[in-house]
């Protein structure tokens, strides 16, 4: 049966055009598809179509074809923007308290701002809150640094083992209190965040951490602080800077003051800046310092 014969078979009513209609090139994206199957679904095999589409056989099942007259440039449009969407990140977060940066990132991925998911919790407490929180969403929980009263030790590479087993994507520090690790930042080059709750460098460093870093700030006479999250190098908080947040020092502020104004910037401020990650919006200048690419304007950087 010739080609011509057949599709007007399939469709009385569908448009075929012969080659002689064809003014332009055959590369002018305005020309209309002979039969773009732009729908497939599985159909039941004693279903009758209409006169409008076609049946394609195969061994295992039947699908249904439908006749389209959509320009190519627009199916190209649309394969062009499935193709361009990041697909979701997979993410490990670090914690030795109660977590509440890790719930929020945690509740950013189930709500759809974060475009990841929380495959793994790392903690070297293991009755933290945070662990806590993690068993009771069915994330899994890996016990780092382990005491030498551990009856199996579980080293560096252990856990670097682990981290590529899980085919994790990126390493959030949300209150982690140990030293990461050489062999895990080589393993993850401009992988690893951290938030700390000063704005780097000021109050920085070994032994910063909670309300340390409060009575320091307030003690200094500080009139701003506020939270940062920068890239995780071989030292404490010495990292590339990645965004900030500033925040008032008040008058009489009490450290609990202070940490509870910038905790409430560091919630919201993390959770920015993972969909970002996860969005693949960082970029990073010739000169090593990493910039957020706005996702309302492309051409923006923050």
């Amino acid at each position: 049966m010739g080609a011509q014969s057949l599709l007007t078979r399939l469709s009385t009513s569908a448009f075929v055009p012969s080659f002689k209609d064809f003014k332009g090139s055959l590369s002018d994206t305005s020309i209309p598809c002979f039969l773009q199957p732009t729908k497939w679904s599985s159909m039941p095999a004693d279903q009758t179509y209409g006169l409008s589409t076609c049946r394609i056989r195969s061994s295992r099942r039947q699908f249904l074809c439908s006749v389209s007259s959509r320009k190519v440039e627009d199916i190209s449009d649309d394969l062009a923007q499935r193709s361009s969407k990041p697909s979701r990140k997979r993410l490990a977060v670090f914690v030795s308290g109660g977590g509440s940066n890790f719930k929020a990132i945690h509740e950013a991925t189930l709500n759809g701002s974060v475009l990841g998911d929380v495959v793994v919790l790392v903690t070297n407490k293991g009755g933290c809150g945070g662990a806590a929180y993690a068993k009771e969403n069915g994330i899994p929980v890996v016990l780092f640094p382990r005491t030498k009263e551990e009856s199996q030790q579980f080293l560096s590479s252990d856990l670097v083992t682990t981290l590529r087993e899980l085919e994790v994507d990126f390493i959030l520090l949300a209150g982690y209190l140990k030293l990461i690790p050489v062999e895990l930042v080589q393993h993850f080059p401009k992988r690893i965040l951290n938030i700390h709750p000063s704005l780097l460098p000021a109050f920085g460093g070994k032994g910063y951490y909670g309300l340390k870093v409060h009575k320091a700030v307030i003690a200094s006479g500080a009139r701003y602080s506020g939270p940062t999250i920068h890239f995780v190098d071989e030292e404490y908080d010495t990292g590339r800077i990645l965004a900030q947040r500033v925040v008032p020092v008040c008058a009489f502020d009490t450290p609990e003051d202070l940490a509870a104004r910038v905790l409430h910037e560091e919630h919201q401020l993390y959770v920015d800046i993972v969909a970002a990650l996860c969005e693949d919006r960082i970029i990073w200048r010739d000169d090593g310092v990493p910039l957020i690419q706005s996702k309302e304007d492309p051409q923006q950087y923050n």
